[in-house]
């Protein structure tokens, strides 16, 4: 086995704990990164962090940690969407030590089956495993998203809100679009429709505050409400801004939360089955002499 360097993503195993305690036991991925980044002081910068593909470093990293923990018996795995305790983990706290054996243990049984496989892990390989592995999303997707025409992009986003309930959608014709690409309404209740505006950005990096700020004048006085969809990221104070009080509220979609709503409707998309193996169900198995 390669020598135990600490992997980064240990570091988040307490602290996810810790915010679904706080939580009352459960909680959305978003809230539990956002709640994690809070209680820890991570910084801006440390939260735009990028890894090769695009993916937030960060928000990968505690996805990551989540997966262990769920390995370890502490998470419960049965709800797609939400992080929950099992009745172990809400009473578990665990030393960077701790969490690091809990790493370690996993890489073991990794190894063994690899083994049973005949095939012979590399350095890189393994040196892979620790630093910064990218979680299980559904980037072909992603990837398709980024290399389609900017056109298709925002013709793909209608079809994609008019999945979503939205109606009266209509994509700004791009000679007079200032800064917006399209428009359209959605009913909340019987009473009461909402005008949107959307902008799309097929991005492969992050989007600024300014970007947002831009949007919110274009929107002033022709929407309630308007929507930035991209298939990168934002910054910080991009989501500060768009949820700063007394202004018109700018919903902000990332390329991660952009992959969940094609899923929701399965568009684009066709279901197949998944086994995942139940690692510690195998565990005294492998102890046996």
């Amino acid at each position: 086995m390669a020598k135990a360097k600490k992997a980064e993503f240990c570091n988040w195993f307490n602290p996810i704990l810790v915010a679904l305690k706080e939580l009352g036991g459960s909680g959305r991925p978003k809230e539990v990164i956002e709640r994690v980044a809070k209680n820890e002081k991570v910084s801006d910068h440390k939260r735009e962090e990028t890894l090769k593909n695009g993916t937030l470093k960060f928000d990968n990293q505690v996805a990551w940690a989540r997966q262990y923990l769920v390995y370890a018996g502490l998470l419960d795995n049965s709800i797609k969407g939400v992080w929950t305790l099992t009745p172990l983990g809400k009473k578990t706290e665990l030393t960077l030590d701790e969490a690091h054996k809990i790493f370690l243990k996993r890489v073991e049984i990794y190894q063994k089956s690899k083994r049973i496989e005949n095939k012979k892990e590399t350095k890189e390989e393994l040196e892979k495993i620790i630093d910064n592995p990218v979680y299980n999303e559904n980037t072909d997707l992603l990837d398709i998203l980024k290399s389609i025409s900017w056109v298709g992009f925002e013709h793909l986003c209608k079809r994609l809100l008019r999945e979503h309930g939205f109606e009266n959608l209509e994509v700004t014709q791009r000679s007079r679009d200032e800064g917006i690409d399209g428009s359209g309404t959605l009913e909340t209740n019987p009473f009461i429709k909402t005008k949107i505006i959307f902008q799309c950005k097929r991005y492969k990096g992050t989007v600024s505050r300014e970007k947002v700020g831009d949007f919110r004048n274009a929107v002033m006085g022709r929407a309630e409400k308007g929507i930035m969809i991209t298939t990168g990221t934002f910054s910080e104070d991009a989501k500060r801004e768009a949820r700063r009080d007394g202004v018109i509220p700018i919903e902000l979609i990332d390329g991660i939360k952009l992959v969940e709503l094609f899923e929701q409707v399965e568009l684009g998309l066709k279901q197949k089955v998944i086994y995942e193996v139940d690692y510690k169900f195998f565990e005294e198995y492998y102890e046996m002499e």
